[in-house]
This record gives C-alpha cells, sequence and structure tokens, in this order.
C-alpha cells in the first residue's frame, strides 16, 4: 500500500469528497475503508438535516394561528421532508370508534378525501389503535392489514400504492395519524419513519398549542413554554452534535448529557459493559428495561431510573440510563431520546475506527503466525507502524471463553496500547512485551474473567523476539491452553513451567534444564555446595521401587545412611515429596538431569 495513496485518501476525506471520486483512488483496503467511513458520514449529515428541518418545522408550526392552519401546514411539511406524493392526516373519533380524513396535500381522488377508517382497519386504523408506526411498500399486496372495500376503493382510486403512518400522539393520547404516501412501490427507510415520528410529535403539540390559544387566553404561556423546549432541545442536539463531530468520546457525551438533563448518566455497550458515566455511582445495566426500550422505540422508566436503548436501525448498539429523574417533562424525555441518537452515531463512528485498526492489528497477527519467515523485515516494519517494536521481547498469550466476540472486546481495553491483538479460530490472541509469561496469563484469565463473568482460560509462552520466535511462541502457548482445558482447569492462566512436567512435553525442548532446575534445585545446590550425593541416592530410590535394603545395597552403604539421606531430601524438597504426582515429576527431572549431563560438560547445574 502506498503512503502516497493513503495520505491522498485522508486529504479527499478531510476536503468531504465524493465517494466516486475516493473509489478512483486505488489504495485497496484503504480505499474501502475510506469509501465506507464517507457514505457513513454522509448518512450522518443526511440525519442532521433532517434533525435541523425538524426543528425548523416546529419553530413554523409554533408561530401559525388556528388549527385549520396547523393542519395545512403539518401535511405540507411531511410530503416535502419525504419527498412523497401526497401526505394527509386523519382524526380520530374515540366515541364513534373511527378515524376520518380531515387534510390532505397531493390528493387527486374526491373519494380518497371522504373516506372513514374503523379503528383497526387498514393500516390507518391499525396505527390509531395501537399508537404504533406502519409502513408498506404495497399496501394492496400486504396482508397484514384488516382491507375492507370502501378503503380499498379509495386506496386504488387515489392509485395510492406505499404508505407510511405514524401516530399523532399527545402524551397517552392518540389524536390521529399522519401519512405519507407514494404513487409507486416504495421501501421506508428507519430514519424516514423517525422523521415523520417525530415531526408527528412535533406537530401534536403545535395542534394542541392552537386550540389552547383558540380557547383561552392562557395558551400564550403554553407556546413560550413549547418554544423554550425546542430551543432548548436545538441548543442540546448541535452541543451533542458538535461533540461528536469534534471526535469527542462517550465521557464527555455523558458530561453533557447529566449537565442538560440536570442528573446522572451511565453509558453502557450491547453487553452490558460501563462506556462512561456521569453523577452518579456505577451500577449494572437493566437488561429488561435496555429490551422494553429497544421494542418501543422510547425512553422507559422503572424502579426510580430512565433507560433509553441506543439503536442503529434494528441493531442494539448499547444504552443510557438516566438517575436522579423520577419524573420526565415529554420535553426532557424527547431531549433524552434524541440523545440516544447522537451516542449512536457516536459508537458507530469509533466502531468504524475501531474495526479498521483492529483489522490492520488481526492481519499482522495472521501473517506474523502463518508466515514468518517469508518477509521478516515487512512483518517488522508494519510492527513499527502500529507503535510495537517486534525486536523487543514479547510473551503470547491465547485465550479461551465461551463469548468469543465479547472476550475480544474486554481483551482490547485489558491489554496495554502497544500490544497486538487477532483472533485465530476461537481463540483470541495477544502479542504483548512482556517477560513473565506465567503471571501474564494468570493477570489476564483474571481481569478477563471478572470482566465478562465467566471463566477465561489463557495459555502464554515467551518471552521471546521476532516474528519465527513469535510463531513459535504461539504454538506452545496454544498447547499449553488446550491441555489446561484437558485437565478441566478452565478459568486458569499460565505457561508451560506452570504446568509441572506436563509443559516438558509441550514446551521449548531447548528447555529441559529449567524444569530439572525448578523441580530439583535444592538438592543439585547442596551436592554442589557439601560433595554430598543426595541426587544419586534418589535415582537408586526409585530404581529399587522405594525399598529401603534394595537401595542401600545398591548403593553400597548401611540402610541408616539412606533413611538419613532422604530425610534431608525432604527438608530440601517438602514432605510430600514422595506422593504419587510429585515423584513423577521428581523421576522425570531426574532421568532428564541425567541426559543433559551426557550432553553437556559439568553439572547440571543450572
Amino acid at each position: 500500500m502506498d503512503a502516497e495513496q493513503v495520505l491522498h485518501l485522508l486529504e479527499l476525506l478531510d476536503r468531504e469528497a465524493p465517494v466516486e471520486q475516493l473509489a478512483q483512488v486505488r489504495a485497496g483496503a484503504a480505499t474501502a475503508i475510506a469509501v465506507r467511513i464517507r457514505q457513513r458520514l454522509s448518512r450522518y449529515h443526511r440525519r442532521a438535516a433532517g434533525l435541523s428541518a425538524l426543528f425548523d418545522t416546529a419553530s413554523d408550526l409554533a408561530g401559525l394561528q388556528g388549527t385549520d392552519a396547523v393542519l395545512q401546514s403539518i401535511v405540507r411539511r411531511a410530503r416535502m421532508l419525504l419527498r412523497t406524493d401526497l401526505a394527509y392526516l386523519t382524526f380520530n373519533d374515540p366515541a364513534a370508534g373511527l378515524t376520518s380524513m380531515r387534510v390532505t396535500a397531493g390528493s387527486t381522488s374526491a373519494l380518497f378525501q371522504q373516506v372513514v377508517l374503523g379503528m383497526g382497519e387498514g393500516l390507518g386504523g391499525l396505527v390509531a389503535q395501537t399508537a404504533r408506526p406502519y409502513a408498506t411498500a404495497d399496501y394492496a399486496a400486504d396482508t397484514r392489514f384488516d382491507h375492507t372495500t370502501p378503503i380499498d376503493e379509495a386506496v386504488t382510486d387515489e392509485g395510492l400504492v406505499a404508505i407510511l403512518g405514524v401516530p399523532l400522539r399527545l402524551g397517552q393520547q392518540v389524536l390521529g395519524v399522519l401519512y405519507a404516501g407514494d404513487r409507486a412501490e416504495r421501501e421506508f427507510s428507519t430514519e424516514e419513519v423517525s422523521l415523520l415520528s417525530s415531526l408527528a410529535d412535533h406537530a401534536a403539540i403545535a395542534l394542541e398549542s392552537a386550540r389552547l390559544l383558540e380557547d383561552s387566553r392562557t395558551a400564550g404561556e403554553t407556546i413560550r413554554a413549547h418554544n423554550e423546549a425546542l430551543r432548548r432541545a436545538e441548543a442540546a442536539h448541535d452541543r451533542l452534535t458538535d461533540l461528536v463531530l469534534r471526535g469527542g468520546d462517550s465521557d464527555q457525551i455523558a458530561a453533557a448529557l447529566a449537565s442538560v438533563l440536570d442528573g446522572g448518566i451511565i453509558v453502557h455497550d450491547t453487553g452490558g459493559v460501563e462506556l462512561a458515566r456521569c453523577g452518579t455511582p456505577t451500577r449494572q445495566q437493566d437488561s429488561g428495561l435496555v429490551a422494553e426500550s429497544a421494542r418501543s422505540g422510547r425512553a422507559v422508566t422503572g424502579a426510580g431510573l430512565w433507560v433509553c436503548a441506543v439503536l442503529a436501525g434494528p441493531e442494539l448498539l448499547g444504552s443510557i440510563t438516566l438517575s436522579g429523574r423520577e419524573v420526565l417533562s415529554d420535553a426532557d424525555r424527547r431531549l433524552f431520546e434524541r440523545a440516544s441518537v447522537v451516542t449512536a452515531l457516536l459508537l458507530l463512528l469509533q466502531r468504524s475506527v475501531a474495526e479498521a485498526e483492529d483489522r490492520v492489528r488481526g492481519e499482522l497477527i495472521t501473517d506474523l503466525l502463518t508466515a514468518p519467515d517469508r518477509d521478516q523485515a515487512g512483518l517488522l516494519a508494519r510492527g513499527r507502524r502500529l507503535g510495537v517494536d517486534l525486536r523487543e521481547r514479547h510473551c503470547v498469550a491465547v485465550a479461551e471463553a465461551a463469548d468469543p466476540r465479547r472476550l475480544r472486546s474486554a481483551a482490547a481495553r485489558a491489554l496495554p496500547v502497544h500490544s497486538l491483538l487477532g483472533v485465530q479460530g476461537d481463540l483470541v490472541v495477544m502479542v504483548v512485551g512482556e517477560d513473565q509469561p506465567g503471571t501474564l496469563a494468570q493477570r489476564l484469565a483474571k481481569e478477563l474473567g471478572d470482566a465478562l463473568d465467566q471463566p477465561v482460560t489463557v495459555g502464554a509462552a515467551g518471552p521471546v523476539t521476532g516474528p519465527p520466535a513469535l510463531a513459535r511462541a504461539h504454538t506452545e502457548a496454544v498447547k499449553c491452553l488446550r491441555a489446561m482445558v484437558s485437565l478441566g482447569q478452565r478459568g486458569r492462566g499460565s505457561d508451560s513451567a506452570g504446568l509441572g512436567f506436563l509443559g516438558v512435553l509441550l514446551g521449548d525442548p531447548g528447555d529441559l534444564s529449567g524444569y530439572v532446575r525448578s523441580t530439583l534445585g535444592p538438592v543439585l545446590d547442596y551436592d554442589a555446595r557439601r560433595g554430598t550425593e543426595l541426587v544419586r541416592t534418589l535415582r537408586g530410590y526409585f530404581a529399587c521401587g522405594g525399598n529401603l535394603n534394595r537401595t542401600k545395597d545398591e548403593l553400597h552403604v548401611h540402610v541408616n545412611t539412606v533413611v538419613q539421606r532422604l530425610d534431608r531430601v525432604a527438608a530440601l524438597l517438602g514432605a510430600s515429596w514422595q506422593e504419587p504426582e510429585r515423584a513423577l515429576e521428581i523421576q522425570l527431572a531426574l532421568r532428564l538431569h541425567e541426559i543433559v549431563a551426557t550432553t553437556r560438560p559439568g553439572p547440571c547445574t543450572s
């Protein structure tokens, strides 16, 4: 990948160049990432433009006089914002159980303009009855709705095909339904549903304001309060959006929202991990309230808390919890819900950047493990660009848990900055600049297990330098992890040395003396200092099956001498040295000591 091309891509992104111009730069994966970032930013700009239009609409509506003028403005602005062939509005008559046409914009059919729907009939009747948005790309062919002859004839006479309806709601009361429709098939996006719903919310308040103006002189106070809420919401939205566009983080969003809503704020990700907190103690995410908010698309309350799901279309990205405010006005509730939209934008941007960086780091991990000898200079250079000097000493750790996706996210937060992180099959692989693989594995197993609230098994090896050695360390770390799993030691962290004699079978064959030293070190040192024969006595004792008489004959000493020497061994190695598992380790170490001694000059004392 040419660095100049990447720099050119960044310059184009900075100038907000069109996608087509970005796509002309041939920089491989970097071009694809740049195109996706530009497309995502374009969507964010479109959403911001839509929100700005909503605020303009609300300001226009607040200044209108009379119900008829309000209704005409609503349908005209709905048609303009969604760019549909027509828009219309029906009013509910709860006493009669009907909803009837009140105002249209773009309609040409007299039959359609006079249609009356029973509650629950057709798309509009269902919206009026359930207070939930509904959309159809082809109404005539859609079997979800209760089709009646008068409704179908009116829709056919108008030539209407695609319809979107949202409730015109004031508090818990549904005043009517606001529609946008096209005379051709059309899929209404989630953003369009949200946009029309927001307009309907503002319109409902404006309708109520107009009614109050007509009925009472006190309506002026209501309008001023509504305008103040709108200005406050607009200022808060601008503040939050500006934070995102300036590269703000979750902590800044939480602090701003806590200030605006005068309460405590906690932001969680979709797995319940706390991302940011301001003005409140740490608390667990209420999964029940999050699920309820995700289903309704609105903020919900329970146990003195307000919770709003952070959604990107149907995808749940996390949640925001507000404490210290048992009651929220409609304006504050909408502001809280709008904050979740801004938070979703922030999390999507952060995820895009993280995915791009993680992909680069993951690709380096893959190449290190699969082809370390192919281009060592290139691997070292790629590591340096990521802030990792592979010529320095590093340990390799591999981790396994029931949920690999959450494990990878937790590992990304637990590792030092200058580390590598990737996924190989069902294992998370980490390259960390540390010298003690056993200590590293134990720490990671505990920290990751605590973060996920489930057992995490970690195997480690090293420290080593250079790509080929890192690949070998990875193989040893995987063997170590698989051994722990086979031995029923899930949730533990260790390197080969920590597995005792089993580590000799899994670890580096060139480090046999390390195992001998860790097992027989005190006995070897005692013989070296005093010229005794404790090692020879141990070898004879095990060779004779633990029989003292046979051992004294083998060594040509008195039986009391054998007993005294074995007592000294117990003092040096501990009273458990004759227990089966420990005895097996000692016998293996004696044999390895003999082998090493015959292949090297001098005694094996290190």
